[in-house]
């Protein structure tokens, strides 16, 4: 069995899980960061503590590594996103670190277009969850979904 977490770093923390086993998402929510650090430890102390050995990931989208960039437009818009890109990057810092602190395996993924922003009802069809969603939490769901260990 194995347990997988999905985080989609930002302001508001998307965090996603993902059952290889039962092939099915366990968790998709959205949450401050310091909740989102303490919802992971949880689940790895879950996981330590269960009577068949568990794999346990967690998988975040790490903005460090984006290679991708917007053309560059001097408006107001995009002075806002390169400070949102700055948070970011800093938050991904965060899980680095955090997960290191607490030797928890991960995986830092680099930002792709096309894997983020599904639109809710076609989110729904194809993962079927029925669960209320924000678009955090899904692009979290999007890193661990059908994935296997």
């Amino acid at each position: 069995m194995a347990i997988l977490i999905g985080i989609d770093p930002g302001e508001y923390t998307g965090l996603a899980v993902w059952d290889t086993t039962a092939q099915c998402l366990r968790q998709v929510c959205t949450m401050p960061l310091h909740q989102a650090l303490d919802e992971v430890r949880r689940w790895a102390y879950a996981c330590d503590l269960a009577p068949a050995p568990v794999q346990f990931l967690v998988v975040f989208e790490d903005a460090r590594q984006r290679t991708w960039f917007a053309p560059e437009r001097n408006n107001a818009e995009y002075r806002g996103k390169l400070m949102g890109a700055g948070a970011a990057k800093r938050d991904a810092r965060i899980w680095e670190e955090f997960l290191e602190a607490h030797h928890i395996r991960y995986q830092a993924i680099k930002p792709a277009a096309g894997r983020t922003k599904w639109a809710a009802d076609y989110w729904a069809r194809v993962t079927g969850w029925q669960g209320r969603t924000s678009e955090h939490a899904r692009d979290a769901a999007l890193l661990v979904f059908n994935r296997r260990w």
